[in-house]
């Protein structure tokens, strides 16, 4: 349960917009201050708990892609997961924490149905005929993202996590000081959802590069119930799950159940933003019930109410059963009381329906 004050095995997942505030520049110096206004919340978590950190890219490997158009997608991840590793780890060792970046490789089906359409959305946006020219001259696939144009490419599920042992050791070998923080150390994993890969099913030991993007918050999910963990954080700067978000009867989910999230089709109308992460969430509820760990929960809320997001007072928890507790109770969801939504969103909301 997310009230429990004891010490919890915790995959938290940060987008990559995170190290892009509103309005500036995709430089490494402005990462780096981003990264450092976020790192003592991460600090407080690490030292009460066993954390593992994973990130999008979305904006770096976008930013990459444009830099180097003939280079693939596997190695522009590899890149973009070096690149914020580094700038995440630079910034939590200020506060204290020893991080380990890991270049992570995740194997996908190169057959997946996600080839015959891409969705991922990567990099800036464009105007129609800018978006026209680029899909013409590069060979790019464009699609819309409100009222302007992004690239996108193609994102299969993740099968596997090639270093999860590497993980999980480094989680167990940091854990075993008991009582010893200075001994903590924190992976940072599956950063923009891996690097993928896929076997050669004449050799399945030999690896090649996929031209893909895995989305991070299906990795994370897969990453923390490989790890048991017993709940997966995913932190935006949005908030929770909403009803009618931008309206005048906005409200939010304090909790909620994958089996009403389902049947509600939640985050269905916004795939690009929410709909993954409430996927996401899902999977990891019902694939940890499937390894035993029917106390496993998942959380989606903003990157500054970590703390509150744990004792269930900010953001929307996602777990088998809600149970009794404060807010509108309904079948399977509690409504937050007492907290009203912007009318107008200023930025694409995160919602449903």
């Amino acid at each position: 349960s997310p009230t429990n004050p004891k010490k919890l095995r915790i995959v938290v997942a940060v987008g990559g917009n995170a190290l892009q505030r509103r309005g500036e520049r995709l430089t490494i110096e402005n990462q780096l201050k981003a990264a450092a206004e976020m790192a003592p919340t991460l600090a407080k978590l690490t030292s009460q708990h066993e954390v593992v950190l994973t990130h999008g890219n979305g904006p770096q490997v976008g930013e990459l892609a444009l830099e180097r158009s003939a280079a693939t997608f596997d190695v522009l991840g590899a890149e973009s997961m070096g690149q914020i590793g580094y700038v995440l780890a630079q910034a939590m060792s200020c506060v204290g924490v020893t991080t380990v970046p890991i270049l992570t490789q995740v194997v996908v089906d190169p057959y997946s149905e996600a080839f015959k359409d891409p969705s991922k959305f990567v990099g800036p946006v464009y105007g129609a005929m800018e978006a026209q020219a680029l899909g013409e001259s590069l060979g790019w696939t464009m699609k819309p993202d409100g009222e302007y144009f992004r690239r996108v490419v193609p994102s299969p599920p993740p099968l596997e996590i090639l270093q999860i042992e590497a993980i999980r050791t480094l989680l167990e070998h940091s854990s075993s000081g008991e009582g010893d923080d200075t001994k903590r150390v924190l992976p940072i994993a599956c950063g923009g959802g891996g690097i993928p890969v896929s076997r050669i099913p004449a050799r399945p030991t030999t690896l090649q590069g996929v031209e893909a993007v895995i989305d991070k918050d299906a990795c994370g999910a897969k990453l923390a119930t490989e790890l048991n963990a017993d709940a997966y954080l995913i932190l935006t700067d949005g908030g929770g799950i909403w009803e009618n978000f931008g309206k005048p009867n906005a409200r939010e989910m304090a909790a909620a159940t994958p089996e009403y999230l389902v049947a509600k089709g939640a985050g269905k109308g916004f795939p690009g933003s929410m709909g993954p992460k409430i996927q996401a969430a899902i999977d990891f509820v019902e694939g940890s019930v499937e390894n035993g760990q029917e106390n496993s929960w998942a959380a989606i809320g903003d990157l500054k109410d970590i703390e509150k997001i744990l004792s269930n007072d900010e953001g929307t928890v996602i777990k088998m059963d809600v149970g009794e507790g404060g807010g509108c109770k309904g079948k399977g969801v509690v409504w937050r009381t007492g907290k009203k939504g912007p009318v107008t969103p200023t930025k694409q909301p995160h919602k449903y329906g």
